[in-house]
């Protein structure tokens, strides 16, 4: 038996979501512990995605394979015994051929800054201090990223991939100047390794006048390349959404909806 498992992470002290070699405290590995120990077997679970360190995700699925149907409430085996840093929301049994990463069609991500310093956000939202910028030339910038299909040029490891191509359904630039807050959303059929994080590293030298458009549009294209990037700071990044074609997913997106106010 197949079950997804709806879920959300605060990832800050996380390093990213997978499993590595070496015990490096992943969401994976506690979400994997904490079912092996309430089943008392061993249990794999299978992400729909990989996030970095420090990265958060307001929606998340995972997949576990049952040998039958749980004899007690996961959902709340699973809160009572899981950090607080990390929140089951459903426990949907699916089909035995139905995949949590191979069959999604959409994903969104959400990343927030903010230039005027606020402890509520500094967990939350990536703090880049006195910052001075031209947010028109950020929005076309953003037009730019939204009209590319090729995004080797903003990923960490293109060569991972047998191809570098996303298809982009949404990517849109908001701004409150007077609170000192910015969101850049995005959704996509696929994401590359790093490649919202370096999105975010153009925009911010776009908006500070350090590139030009034209220069970026070179990049764009692969017709210059940008050795040096440095991809942004991992804590404004959140994955908000996922789609599949088979799942209606409840609304979870509580702590999205308190930091997209005024950016939406």
């Amino acid at each position: 038996m197949r079950y997804f498992i709806h879920l959300g992470f605060d990832g800050t002290n996380y390093r990213g979501w997978q499993r590595q070699k070496q015990p490096r405290n992943t969401v994976q590995e506690v979400i994997e512990d904490t079912l092996s120990k309430l089943f008392k077997q061993d249990l794999s679970a299978y992400g729909c995605g990989r996030t970095d360190a420090g990265v958060h995700a307001s929606q998340y699925l995972i997949q576990i394979n049952l040998d039958r149907a749980p004899s007690f409430d996961l959902k709340f085996r699973l809160n009572k015994n899981l950090p607080d840093d990390i929140a089951v929301f459903d426990i949907i049994e699916v089909d035995d051929d139905q995949h949590v990463r191979y069959d999604a069609v959409a994903r969104s991500y959400d990343y927030f800054i903010h230039w005027k310093k606020d402890p509520v956000l500094m967990r939350y939202s990536a703090f880049y201090d006195d910052l001075t910028l031209d947010f028109g030339l950020m929005q076309t910038a953003t037009t730019m990223l939204g009209n590319t299909h090729d995004f080797r040029p903003v990923c960490k490891q293109p060569d991972i991939y047998p191809n570098t191509i996303c298809q982009i359904t949404h990517c849109k630039l908001y701004i409150d100047e007077e609170r000192g807050r910015l969101r850049f959303a995005i959704t996509s059929n696929r994401f590359l390794r790093g490649m919202i994080r370096f999105c975010i590293f153009f925009l911010l030298k776009i908006g500070s006048k350090e590139m030009t458009l034209s220069e970026l549009a070179d990049i764009l294209a692969q017709r210059t390349v940008l050795e040096e990037k440095v991809p942004a700071f991992p804590n404004g990044l959140f994955l908000s959404k996922i789609v599949y074609p088979y799942l209606e997913l409840k609304n979870s997106h509580h702590l999205i909806g308190m930091l997209k106010t005024g950016l939406s």
